[in-house]
């Protein structure tokens, strides 16, 4: 059950996109698992991908065509990561690029394969031949929120954000989709995010805030700790409104900056809320470190202790185990008199041990939540990093041990 979700319904279009959502038989009948975006001649596209070396192909073959070009169509199917599988794997997805440009009329170096789903098996070009035509007829401005659910795989519910805003008297929109619930971690999460804008953005500096905005969204969120092979988040730019940018360090922006900021880290927390099997949406935040990785090392410490998450989960407040992660981050020569916890505003931890005005009735009153922080403040320097994560329930082992049945 997802934590505190409400599905995004009021997507604004972005002009210079289309989208084709179909059925396709990839893995499951009946079900919506292709979706093809069309890009307007001029759009620019960023993105940044899984760092596991077990990428699959299609991530190859995303990272090869940027480099060669500027997209004109993305393909994504799910139920089936085409990941692990060797050559054929490769050539599979070089084939679905080559149905997209027999479809559609473009290069095939103009098409960004996706895949998500299972590892290691092949995939069904059967299906893709059926599925990319069908997508191509289906192609239109208006569906967001249908393609929002056919990228969905262990989701319990479809992802979106649109949003619009007035910069330099120009209305700008921003709209974007997400998946990902499950084999999440960041470098990045198993998980895919294109997000697109109608401005005109220079494409270095497209590129630059797609790495800045995944590093501050996408890359601060954890449910297992597990890093998948074909994560993918997609920045575009259009270029369709009057509105250019071609300095980040302008006015308009830094304002464009900070509404897709508000977009990724939306799409990023959805992710956490509809995490498998997830009762509790939680903030770890550390402040006062003295560099960005002992931040967030301690974060991702306590994060990924599944002492702690499983306490999270029994709405249990056995805030030791929050103090013991900490310890064991890895942080050199502790002060442990200078390091502050608390959860939400009630301090558990003061001057290395238990806070004189802690009781158990107010940290097992915060653990009942759906939604609280765990708030840790080391003493050391003036860095802070926040990150976003869930208990682990019974639920969540069942989830996994089913997925291929």
């Amino acid at each position: 059950m997802a934590v505190n979700f409400e599905v995004f319904k009021d997507f604004c279009a972005v002009d210079g996109i289309k989208m084709g959502i179909t059925q396709a038989g990839v893995r499951y009948p009946n079900r919506d698992d292709m979706v093809l975006f069309e890009l307007a001649e001029g759009s620019r596209t960023a993105g940044v991908f899984t760092q596991n070396a077990f990428c699959a192909a299609p991530v190859t073959i995303c990272k090869k065509h940027l480099e060669l070009t500027e997209p004109r169509y993305l393909l994504i199917n799910t139920g089936n990561a085409n990941a692990g599988t060797g050559p054929e794997g490769y050539q599979n997805a070089v084939s679905s690029c080559e149905l997209v440009s027999e479809t559609t009329g473009c290069d095939a170096a103009e098409v960004l394969p996706f895949s998500t789903g299972v590892i290691g098996e092949p995939l069904d070009m059967t299906a893709l031949e059926r599925g990319v035509p069908a997508a191509f007829a289906d192609l239109n401005q208006d569906n967001w929120a249908r393609a929002a659910s056919g990228i969905m795989t262990t989701d319990t519910l479809p992802k979106g954000f649109s949003t619009q805003a007035e910069i330099e008297g120009i209305n700008t929109t921003v709209t974007g989709i997400s998946k990902g619930a499950g084999m999440i971690m960041p470098n990045m999460a198993t998980m895919l995010g294109f997000i697109a804008t109608d401005a005109a953005v220079e494409k270095s500096v497209l590129q630059s805030w797609c790495k800045q905005l995944a590093d501050a969204s996408f890359n601060r969120i954890t449910i297992d700790g597990d890093t998948s092979t074909n994560d993918s988040c997609l920045l575009i730019a259009t270029g369709q409104s009057e509105l250019e940018i071609t300095d980040a360090g302008s006015e308009a922006g830094k304002q464009l900056f900070v509404v897709l900021k508000d977009a990724f880290q939306k799409l990023a927390q959805a992710i956490v809320r509809d995490g498998e099997g997830a009762t509790k949406f939680v903030t770890v935040d550390v402040s006062s470190a003295a560099s960005q990785k002992e931040a967030l090392d301690v974060a991702y410490t306590v994060a990924h202790s599944p002492l702690v998450k499983t306490a999270l989960f029994a709405s249990d407040a056995n805030w030791g185990r929050i103090l013991a992660a900490v310890g064991r981050s890895g942080v050199e020569n502790f002060d442990l008199e200078k390091v502050q916890i608390y959860l939400d505003d009630v301090q558990i931890v003061e001057n290395g041990g238990r806070c004189a005005s802690y009781t158990e009735e107010a940290g097992a009153a915060v653990f009942a939540q759906s939604e609280f922080a765990i708030r840790i403040q080391l003493g050391r320097g003036d860095i802070q990093e926040t990150l976003w994560t869930t208990d682990l329930s019974h639920e969540y082992v069942s989830i996994n041990a089913d997925y291929r049945s």
